[in-house]
């Protein structure tokens, strides 16, 4: 029973949390709504993302709850992840975040 339980010793149990700022001219429109949920969707671990720190949360997999929170330029997107490659995938969304898409 141990041996179950140690692999599960990577797993993230407790949320991780971070926040980027909106650098790309329109927003989070439907191109880099759809870029954030392909990023996101590499990872295992629960991806969710709010314009405020205390949520409502949306799924980071779904493009269409993605391009339903309508961010505009200067927002802040806020991350909550949750699962075995949380860390990896925190940095992930955050670094496409910050590059601004790939459109900044």
């Amino acid at each position: 029973m141990h041996d179950a339980h140690a692999s599960r010793a990577g797993e993230t149990s407790v949320p991780l949390t971070a926040s980027a700022v909106l650098v790309n001219k329109v927003g989070l429109h439907a191109r880099p709504s759809v870029r954030l949920t392909q990023c996101a969707k590499k990872f295992v671990a629960k991806i969710e993302l709010a314009l405020a720190g205390d949520g409502p949360w949306t799924d980071a997999k779904s493009p269409v709850k993605v391009m339903r929170v309508k961010a505009p330029q200067g927002a802040t997107l806020h991350f909550r992840v949750t699962g075995p490659d949380g860390e990896a995938a925190l940095a992930a969304v955050l670094g496409l975040v910050r590059d601004g898409f790939g459109e900044a």
